[in-house]
This record gives C-alpha cells, sequence and structure tokens, in this order.
C-alpha cells in the first residue's frame, strides 16, 4: 500500500497474524525526529497508519513504535508496527 510520502509493507519477521510496517518515503531516522515533519505531514502518517489497518482489515490492532536500541529499534528509518491477531512475545 503507498499514498503520498509512505508506504505500508509486511514485516519479514512478524511478531502478530497481521504485521504490517509503515514509514516515511523520506528518511527520518527515528521518532525522535519526527519533529522534522512539517504538523500535515506528521498527521498524514498518522492517517495512513489507520487507513492501513482499515485496509487490513482489522478493527482491534496495536501500533507501536520503538524508538533506539536500547527499546528495540534495530532499523534507523523511522517506522511503525501495525500489529493485528494474536501478538507473540509482547504482554497483552
Amino acid at each position: 500500500m503507498r499514498a503520498d510520502g509512505f508506504v505500508a509493507i509486511r514485516d519479514i519477521n512478524p511478531k502478530a497474524e497481521t504485521h504490517l510496517l509503515v514509514l516515511p518515503e523520506r528518511h527520518v531516522d527515528t521518532f525522535r525526529d519526527v519533529g522534522e515533519f512539517p504538523p500535515d505531514e506528521a498527521k498524514r502518517m498518522l492517517d495512513f497508519v489507520a487507513e492501513t489497518a482499515q485496509e487490513a482489515g482489522l478493527t482491534d490492532y496495536r501500533v507501536l513504535v520503538n524508538v533506539g536500541a536500547g527499546a528495540g529499534q534495530t532499523v534507523l528509518h523511522l517506522h511503525w508496527h501495525v500489529l493485528g491477531g494474536h501478538v507473540t512475545g509482547m504482554p497483552a
């Protein structure tokens, strides 16, 4: 799925029945740097996260972003995890 500066892809190492990643096409290292986005772009990204979940048929889901290596961020490019269905390895 793609929309005006953002893309959604399936995670190659899923932690849930549905595990999607939503990324901005332009490079931003981490959520700490989201202030670099103009306010309308940050809102469009959050709207796209919600649209991605809806397009995947999810009504109940988690949205997660890891910030920094200590929190599990292994890829230095801002991305949101959209997790639906049974999630493995995470508290309920």
